[in-house]
């Protein structure tokens, strides 16, 4: 693994840090295959209960694509007639796919700048604690791009499709305060609380029952875009699923007994 992706498995809590702080944890090709393959192995170890990613340093979360390697990517691929823009599909995407689906509860911890692909990756975690000088910026068009990283699919679903559409269009800086009234973050926090409310927040989701959370995530998504007939099946089949689960009956039995539960994530 590459140092500018770091991990760390603390009794269920993954810690995914994105090293760059020196480029504001721009993505350039090692970083975006490193964090795909370790969000993509967090999303299939049993061991990982929730997931927490964030980026090191106080400036930046992540800026997105790293545009000085990208631009040379851009002449490369004139002279050769390649696709200009390979890395959507070969890493964008699968890391995406794995942050957004995973059947675990996932949080980003947002301090300094989002933008682009950063932003996008925020987006596809399930909350956001944010620090009071942090802020998010769709940034793609202000390249000349389209959105990617799957913010064409998150961002409605958090603001709305006519807010979603001016951010875009129009890529500026939300800051923290309004990030929180639009819903782009769960919490703000100051600054210097932020790692330790962060990794707080996600430890709580990780001792919690995970597999009823990964159910309402399935539940969720699903529910996007299939009717109420479509999803009444599917809430059945889900609550079949966590109905058995060790954890739904733990739950059950501190509960008659006046108990807090402590939960297995089976």
């Amino acid at each position: 693994m590459t140092d500018s992706v770091l991990y760390e498995l603390d009794n269920g809590l993954a810690v995914i840090t994105i090293n760059r702080p020196e480029a504001m944890n721009a993505l350039d090709v090692p970083t975006k295959i490193a964090l795909r393959d370790t969000v993509t192995a967090a999303a299939e170890d049993p061991a990982v209960r929730a997931v927490l990613l964030t980026g090191a340093g106080e400036r930046a979360f992540c800026v997105g694509q790293d545009l000085k390697e990208h631009l040379g990517l851009l002449k490369r691929a004139e002279e050769t007639g390649e696709a200009p823009l390979k890395t959507v599909a070969e890493h964008y995407n699968p890391l995406v796919r794995a942050l957004a689906g995973m059947r675990k509860p996932t949080v980003a911890a947002v301090g300094g700048v989002a933008a682009g692909a950063g932003a996008s990756l925020a987006f596809a975690c399930d909350f956001r604690i944010v620090a009071d000088t942090a802020g998010f910026n769709t940034a793609f068009a202000g390249i000349a791009l389209t959105a990617d990283s799957g913010a064409s699919w998150t961002l409605p679903r958090l603001v709305g499709h006519a807010r979603a559409t001016e951010l875009l269009m129009f890529p500026r800086t939300v800051k923290a305060d309004e990030a929180l009234g639009l819903g782009l973050a769960t919490r703000v926090v100051p600054a210097g609380e932020l790692a330790a409310t962060a990794r707080e927040f996600a430890r709580q989701l990780a001792e919690g029952p995970t597999v009823a959370y990964g159910a309402i995530k399935a539940s969720l998504s699903y529910g996007a875009d299939h009717s109420l007939s479509e999803l009444l099946d599917k809430e059945d089949e889900l609550q079949t699923l966590a109905g058995d689960s060790e954890d739904h009956r733990i739950a059950v039995r501190a509960f008659l007994a006046k108990e807090k539960p402590v939960y297995l994530g089976r």
